[in-house]
């Protein structure tokens, strides 16, 4: 941080009640929480602090990291890029097979060991060349007031911003936070509220609409994004009826990728997901009328590249993290067909590659 600048890591919470006994109920996330008088929420960072919630993490991060755009993933948002990525400690799922277990299930303050003001995130991002800056590793919804000032403080210095989040956040809090976003990675992670309820602790219908809030009623660009458990989602039968849902409610331009999963946290007893499932999930999101799904967490530069809809030309060609054929024009046009590719695109492709660079910014 420059000298002189200062952050305090507990500021006032929003999206709260208080109730007759004492207790208030945080109207961030659909769990709703009842809490006592020093109590935290299941998300641990929001507590109640007399009488009132409060956020306990902002300005503290578990880490900032440049990375490829890609990676986030997002593959119709300025591709190439590079992007400040960042997150803080918590979350408000449970989820069993969470890959990021040590960032979002941490309960020790030496995980946040960076300490920076929003103004400082921003500065760092314009200096390390980043388009974006991403609220990542946790989610974001529940550091939604240092998420949206870090937000405001990158769009001052013309740094857009990405939320990868899974999506569970109320109705009032969501057009706070996605008003001050210009894309969004969302996980869906699965689509039966069985899924949800089992292995994630939460619920399939928060996040469904807050797809179709942000299809419908804003200008943020989504992607969506689905890990493939063996025996769990992975079925013909679930993937189409969420890849029909996709086009029917969202439309066919949502970009949708299916990652693989590995043993991990507390399901370190599944088998890796099998190539080939996310090669099926693939075709069937495109029979079903995706024009733009992918496979990851796997080598596979086909299932990574991006194709013409139209005409089928390769327009943009990955091996993991690394561009190779460009075949856009600087407003994601077709070169061959002059067909419109969805997404956010304003010039040739960046060159960031597949870098990964940990920076510093507290002090």
């Amino acid at each position: 941080m420059v000298q002189g600048e200062t952050v305090s890591n507990v500021v006032p919470g929003r999206y709260w009640s208080a109730l007759d006994d004492g207790r208030v109920v945080c109207e961030l996330c659909p769990r709703l929480c009842k809490l006592k008088a020093g109590q935290r929420g299941f998300c641990f960072v929001r507590q109640n602090v007399d009488g009132a919630i409060v956020l306990t993490t902002y300005g503290r991060s578990s880490g900032f990291c440049v990375d490829p755009i890609e990676k986030k993933p997002l593959n119709h948002f300025y591709p190439g890029t590079a992007v400040l990525s960042f997150g803080t400690a918590g979350c408000n799922l449970a989820c069993r097979f969470c890959q990021n277990w040590n960032i979002s299930k941490s309960r020790e303050t030496d995980t946040l060991a960076d300490v920076a003001t929003p103004e400082a995130i921003a500065r760092a991002a314009a200096s390390t060349g980043c388009r974006s800056v991403a609220f990542t590793y946790n989610d974001p919804v529940i550091f939604l007031e240092y998420a949206v000032d870090v937000a405001v403080a990158c769009h001052e210095l013309g740094i857009a911003t990405v939320a990868v989040t899974a999506g569970e956040i109320c109705p009032e809090p969501r057009r706070e936070f996605f008003d001050h976003m210009d894309a969004a990675n969302v996980d869906l992670k699965a689509f039966t509220e069985r899924f949800y309820k089992r292995l994630c602790g939460g619920a399939l219908r928060p996040v469904l609409e807050t797809l179709e809030y942000l299809v419908l009623e804003t200008d943020v660009w989504i992607e969506l994004t689905t890990l493939l458990i063996p025996d769990e989602n992975d079925s013909e039968t679930e993937i189409d009826e969420m890849t029909r849902w996709v086009v029917e409610n969202l439309g066919p331009d949502v970009p949708m990728h299916f990652t693989a999963f590995h043993p991990d946290f507390k399901m370190n007893d599944r088998p890796s997901t099998p190539p080939a499932t996310l090669s099926r999930a693939r075709r069937i999101a495109q029979s079903n009328g995706v024009r733009h799904a992918y496979t990851g967490n796997v080598v596979d530069p086909a299932g990574g590249s991006t194709y013409c809809h139209a005409c089928g030309e390769l327009l943009i060609g990955r091996d993991w993290y690394r561009l190779s054929t460009w075949k856009l024009d600087e407003t994601g046009r077709c070169l061959s067909c002059g067909e419109l590719c969805a997404g956010r695109f304003d010039g040739p492709a960046g060159d960031w590659g597949a870098n990964r660079m940990p920076i510093r910014i507290g002090g």
